[in-house]
């Protein structure tokens, strides 16, 4: 039975990492702090929440 806290954090994981890549795809700039946010750093990021999401989803079914 999978926990519900580990459920949560692959739906959160998961959304950051499509957030990330629709922004790729869509080019959307992102300024934080008056800072530029380069889009490799979106790809790097999005690679990152979709393992933590693949590897949370697996160990919730063990």
């Amino acid at each position: 039975m999978p926990k519900i806290f580990t459920s949560i954090a692959v739906g959160v994981f998961g959304l950051v990492a499509l957030a990330h890549m629709h922004r790729l795809i869509y080019g959307w700039e992102v300024i934080a702090a008056g800072w530029f946010v380069p889009r490799w750093l979106s790809a790097i990021a999005s690679l990152f929440a979709a393992v933590l999401a693949v590897m949370l989803w697996r160990e919730s079914r063990k």
